[in-house]
């Protein structure tokens, strides 16, 4: 037998080569598992290119004069004392709207944590209408030492014209502040202060948005709780208990999520209205999840919301909505998972943190997609943010089936930070919308994620148990120094943050973001919610604004007003036969909530052309209605369920080809 050799020729040693070619494969292995891990990247010419399509002026938002604002943390529970920055982490909050009437979205509703104060102020730029000012709670029972602000929701809730504005809390149950009717100038004096449910209970809210969902004509509430109902949270002198999470992945021992049914209103100079706590209106899973987003849009075309919550530490749940009218019903919805799916990205399965949400028809298949902020930064908690985008079997929802797959990586919009509000918006109208997300948690110099780390891997008994987390104080920094991300689609597909080129990569702590065109000049701008630092208000001034369509869907109300006609379908035929589609959205994601209009980019499309365009809702009674109108680019506001006039002949650019019944006076002007 003849004597084996290294690879040098020597003899002796037969196990040398072997040895030597696992290395080698090992080493190819790593090598290439590291590339496949490594983001794409765009050379830095395409990045300016794409980054010069766009264009922002940044403005402050404003606070009440002689008021500190160097406050970081909150009083908090004494259980919850050691953990006093974490608890204190969220609560900034903003939206933009119409609340004074002048049929533009140019109206602050916004939530300052340094002063824990509601603020409403007319948006930067869009002129002196009214003085800032703060609502005021009282005469309702209110106890600033124990309880805090987390979101603000416009909405015309008694449904007399008037917008009105829903608060939500730590500490006690939602306030609404109805519209007076009083004429004059906005203040604090022109709501009336009404609870949504009895204020001697606590809730500890950090979602909240509004829909049909029973499909009677009206506006239901739903509301996601943090903290369980009645912990006293921020009551500093508390004797109860204190917990926390059950669990890393599986935590159901949080707030209990309510569905508030519409039953009747008033206006007036004392207007009202009424709302039904619903008892056992979810499932016992998604009813003591630890919520912190939640949004609502028709995802299967019956004109009933589905239903999406975000969750921490836990499952988020999509639920099927089967309502009747007064009898809410609903069905969980899970995704399928393949031989290549990680069970954390099969929908209704992940384990993550669920802190926002957002709907876009990203793919065009004209069903409505999702966005959902987890936590996704390099050396932390390395989960990923999902883009839920439909497979387009809508009848397998029949089933119990979600028919969404994750494309979050594919599409490059899988990690950034620990994100909040997500929002999919086209800045620039090219008709392919750019994505925004709020992201950082707490901001300081001392490096917590180590500590941090060992509690997501040690034992789950360990996590209910406040006594068991490590210490989180001011000065303490989790994910606190990242940028909010700006990203955009470019030619291959993906989608490349471009914050830096765009002067955006200034580090905050975000929450919330609201989108609208304040100034109905066809760009859409945004706000940014910050936490325990100034809020800023980004007005977009992008140099290739492109043509497009903007639509404000209203149903009738008292004396001739109207109010948003929320949930309301939209579907835009362009010439070249694609659809377009969007939902009028009632407040979907975390803290921030965007005006009930749609907008769609047309791009390069000749500002003349008429378009066919598909409105469909439910009307005052609960009916399903529909029409088909045709429009020229510009904005239109649409006065839903009126007979309709004859139409009339083309006119200019930006204005109707129909009257009061779908689309009346036109404001702004075309791209």
């Amino acid at each position: 037998m003849s004597e084996m050799t290294d690879l040098t020729g020597r003899p002796g040693q037969p196990g040398l080569f072997r040895r030597n070619a696992t290395r080698l494969v090992a080493l190819a292995l790593i090598l290439g598992l590291f590339g496949f891990a490594r983001l794409p990247t765009l050379p830095a010419a395409q990045r300016q290119a794409l980054a010069g399509r766009f264009a922002f002026a940044r403005t402050p938002l404003a606070t009440p004069a002689g008021l500190r604002l160097d406050r970081t943390v909150r009083e908090v529970h004494p259980g919850l004392k050691d953990i006093a920055s974490w608890v204190s982490s969220v609560g900034a909050a903003v939206a933009l709207n119409d609340l004074d009437g002048d049929g533009l979205p140019n109206d602050l509703c916004s939530v300052d944590t340094r002063l824990d104060k509601v603020l409403v102020q007319p948006a930067p730029g869009t002129g002196a209408r009214y003085p800032l000012f703060v609502l005021d709670p009282s005469p309702l029972a209110y106890d600033a030492r124990t309880t805090a602000p987390m979101g603000c929701l416009p909405g015309d809730f008694n449904e007399d014209g008037r917008m009105d504005l829903l608060v939500y809390y730590w500490g006690r149950p939602p306030i609404v502040f109805l519209r007076r009717d009083d004429a004059g100038p906005l203040s604090a004096a022109s709501f009336r202060p009404l609870a949504v449910a009895p204020g001697n209970q606590i809730w500890n809210t950090n979602a909240l948005t509004s829909a049909d969902v029973d499909g009677d004509g009206h506006l239901d509430l739903i509301v996601g709780n943090y903290f369980p109902d009645g912990m006293r949270v921020l009551d500093a002198k508390a004797t109860d208990g204190a917990h926390m999470h059950r669990s890393m992945s599986r935590s159901e021992n949080g707030g209990k999520k309510h569905l508030l049914l519409w039953k009747g209103g008033t206006s007036g100079h004392e207007p009202t209205v009424e709302f039904v706590d619903v008892e056992n209106a979810f499932d016992p899973q998604t009813t003591w999840s630890w919520t912190l987003a939640v949004g609502a849009a028709d995802l299967d075309g019956d004109l009933l919301p589905e239903i999406y919550f975000g969750n921490d530490f836990g499952n988020d749940r999509l639920l099927h909505n089967l309502s009747t009218p007064g009898h809410p019903r609903f069905a969980v919805l899970e995704g399928r998972r393949t031989f290549t799916t990680p069970t954390s990205k099969v929908l209704g399965h992940d384990s993550f943190k669920g802190m926002g949400v957002d709907f876009a028809d990203v793919n065009g298949d004209g069903i409505p997609d999702l966005y959902v902020s987890n936590i996704a930064q390099n050396y932390a908690l390395e989960e990923s943010h999902f883009v839920w985008v439909s497979t387009g079997d809508l009848k397998s929802m029949r089933r119990g089936v979600a028919p969404y797959a994750d494309q979050g990586e594919t599409l490059g919009l899988s990690r950034s930070g620990w994100g909040w509000d997500a929002r999919f918006v086209d800045f620039d109208n090219d008709g392919v919308p750019e994505a925004i997300q709020a992201v950082g948690f707490m901001r300081g110099e001392k490096n917590r994620w180590p500590e941090l780390h060992e509690l997501a891997m040690g034992n789950d008994n360990n996590m209910n148990h406040p006594a068991a987390w490590p210490h989180f104080w001011p000065g303490d920094d989790l994910s606190g120094h990242l940028h909010d991300p700006f990203f955009v689609r470019a030619r291959d597909g993906r989608y490349y943050d471009l914050a830096a080129e765009m002067g955006f990569d200034d580090a905050h702590v975000s929450r919330g973001l609201a989108i609208a065109d304040v100034d109905g000049d066809g760009r859409l701008d945004f706000a940014v919610a910050n936490q325990w630092e100034t809020s800023w208000f980004f007005h977009n001034a992008s140099p290739h604004a492109g043509t497009w369509l903007e639509l404000v869907p209203r149903l009738p109300a008292l004396e001739g007003r109207s109010r948003p006609a929320v949930g309301a379908e939209v579907a835009v035929t362009l010439p070249d036969g694609r659809r377009r589609v969007a939902q009028v959205d009632g407040g979907s994601g975390h803290s921030g909530k965007r005006a009930p209009e749609v907008h769609f980019g047309l791009g390069s499309l000749n500002p003349a052309t008429p378009l066919r365009v598909d409105v469909r809702w439910r009307d005052g009674q609960g009916r399903p209605r529909a029409t088909t109108l045709r429009l020229t680019p510009g904005r239109h506001t649409l006065v839903l369920g009126a007979p309709a006039p004859p139409q009339l002949p083309q006119t200019a650019a930006g204005k109707d080809l129909v009257k009061p019944a779908a689309a009346t006076a036109a404001t702004g002007k075309a791209g």
